[in-house]
């Protein structure tokens, strides 16, 4: 046993050097940076930072360039290194109705206060690759350029939310108060195990670091009538928040911090109970960084949950399944779970093997027993 061991340390070192070789790549090209990563992979940064609840842009390009691009052995990488983080205290809910909006949009009013602000989309490309980019490329900002466009970000406006109009005239339903929150503080997923049944805050939490895909194909799902879904886009907004932490010395919050995020409300039909009248209802999502598809599939999923605490009845479809949804979106746990089955099962198949084995003896014998049997009754006959 002691050389298998050693043999097997042996093979499982030549292995991560063999990574780090294909990692590199052909050392002829010049090696990727964290840096390039960061600014040119920005959407990818986001999805890692997203899906391991860790903002962090140099630490997930990091992840993604040490992962060799695999989006989720990136965000597994980021969420084993935050558990390493002290935790010394908790921030105040971000206030996105002060966002610095770089993109801002809605399906449902086509003029309001601050004007649809399309801002860096895909939305209206062509979708044709682009051979141009394969030369030179962009070239850098020189120094004057850089300062002026910082200038132009520094002078974005604070845009109201849109379904402020529609709170107005009570046509949408209303969400807990400050004061409703305060009593019941939500629970921590990322120190405290997920539990049924779970409400919305926990279940909120769970989706927002959910696999993109796997959420995605659950808000796809309820469009097709698996969970009689019919969203529309209130807002969709893309921009800088304050995180800010109360400061029990000082007696009041300070600012410690910014960080990018995307903001999505949904508006659903909702043609009421015996105690709420009709009106609109909300899906909501947010996610850490420039996650758009994210943050509306989780708006999207989010709606088709909440049918038990609206008094609507249960299709049967997977997206109003809470554990279902809830458990299988974590991709962490689910890459651990599937692929660990490719790492050595030796004995518990050998087992198998000998079981398997001796069912077909005792099989083969009983066949022979029988066929032996049946002369001595047919003579009988």
């Amino acid at each position: 046993m002691y050389v298998a061991v050693k043999g097997g340390e042996r093979a499982i070192d030549n292995a991560h050097e063999w990574l780090a070789e294909e990692r590199r790549g052909d050392v002829s090209v010049d090696e990727l940076s964290v840096a390039q990563i960061r600014e040119q992979l920005a959407l990818a940064v986001s999805r890692v930072m997203a899906e391991g609840s860790l903002f962090d842009p140099d630490l997930a390009a990091l992840a993604i360039k040490q992962a060799r691009g695999d989006m989720i052995e990136a965000v597994f990488l980021i969420r084993a290194f935050r558990t390493t983080l002290p935790r010394f205290g908790s921030s105040e809910p971000i206030d996105t109705g002060a966002m610095a909006c770089d993109r801002r949009i809605s399906a449902t009013f086509k003029d309001l206060p601050g004007g649809q602000v399309l801002g860096p989309t895909f939305d209206y490309t062509h979708r044709l690759i682009d051979f141009a980019l394969a030369a030179t490329g962009d070239a850098p900002l020189d120094a004057d350029e850089a300062a002026e466009r910082a200038g132009v970000d520094a002078e974005r406006e604070l845009i109201p939310h849109v379904m402020e109009f529609l709170d107005r005239e009570d046509l949408v339903q209303q969400e807990p108060t400050d004061a409703e929150i305060d009593a019941t503080p939500p629970p921590d997923l990322t120190r405290e195990p997920l539990d049924f049944p779970a409400d919305r805050p926990l279940r909120l939490q769970a989706i927002t670091r959910g696999d993109e895909g796997f959420v995605l194909s659950m808000a796809y799902s309820t469009q097709r009538g698996f969970g009689r879904n019919h969203p529309f886009v209130g807002e969709l907004r893309v921009g800088e928040v304050e995180v800010e932490m109360d400061i029990p010395e000082l007696g009041f919050a300070i600012t410690v911090g910014t960080i990018t995020a995307t903001e999505c409300e949904t508006v659903n039909q909702f043609l009421g109970s015996k105690s709420e009248p009709p009106q609109f209802t909300r899906g909501y999502g947010l996610v850490l960084g420039h996650c758009e598809r994210k943050a509306i599939s989780m708006a999207l999923v989010d709606r088709a949950l909440r049918w038990k605490e609206l008094g609507e009845d249960n299709t049967g479809a997977p997206a109003q399944d809470e554990e279902f949804v809830l458990y299988h979106s974590d991709n962490v746990q689910a890459t651990g779970f599937l692929e660990h089955i490719k790492l050595p099962h030796y004995v518990d198949f050998q087992s198998e093997l000998e079981l398997i084995r001796k069912l077909r003896a005792e099989a083969k014998a009983n066949q022979a027993q029988q066929a032996e049997d049946t002369p001595f009754q047919d003579a009988a006959e």
